[in-house]
């Protein structure tokens, strides 16, 4: 049986499990004890909810630090267990990135997966806040975007959102910093 005053009132993710120890559920909240309890105290449930009440047998838990965490965690958990009442997240999405990729003329782009080279920024729970930090870099530093570097300017550099590698307007050695060490370019 499920003993709820095991629960702490920390943020966290629950997985619900059935007789067989199977993870039917995973799910996340900022207080433990209050999330959980409410599935046992509430009496006008949906049917998939109140479906997963009657085969709930047990319970473990995870403590997060924050919130944002037991975001991040949930989805790992849903993609390792695939519980049968989990409908978002089963599939095969993740939180993305930012990609600062490792060409001799860098670019920026958002990813799911960590699969190329180059450097990665995230996860981001928020995609609010991750499409304003991309911007914000995007603009500050005139990063490319574009996958292939085309043979004249592009509309970006024109409108002065990219830095022109297209057209020589910089160099790899233009983006060099202090030292050989800091060189971006080959």
């Amino acid at each position: 049986m499920i003993d709820l005053e095991a629960l702490p009132h920390l943020p966290g993710c629950y997985l619900f499990k059935n007789e067989e120890g199977t993870v039917i559920y995973v799910g996340k909240a900022k207080d433990l004890k209050k999330r959980v309890s409410s599935y046992f105290q509430k009496r006008d449930h949906d049917p998939k909810t109140a479906s997963l009440i009657e085969v709930i047998m047990g319970l473990d838990f995870i403590v997060t630090n924050t919130e944002v965490e037991a975001f991040l965690l949930e989805n790992t958990l849903i993609k390792k267990h695939w519980p049968r009442y989990n409908i978002a997240l089963k599939d095969s999405k993740r939180y993305a990135c930012i990609h600062l990729t490792d060409e001799k003329f860098p670019r920026i782009k958002l990813a799911r997966r960590k699969a190329d080279d180059g450097s990665f920024f995230g996860p981001f729970v928020s995609a609010k806040e991750r499409d304003y930090i991309f911007e914000v870099v995007r603009k500050t530093f005139q990063l490319r975007t574009c996958k292939k570097i085309p043979k004249r300017a592009c509309l970006r550099y024109h409108i002065a959102a990219c830095s022109g590698p297209c057209i020589g307007a910089i160099s790899a050695e233009g983006l060099c910093r202090e030292s050989e060490k800091s060189c971006l370019g080959p």
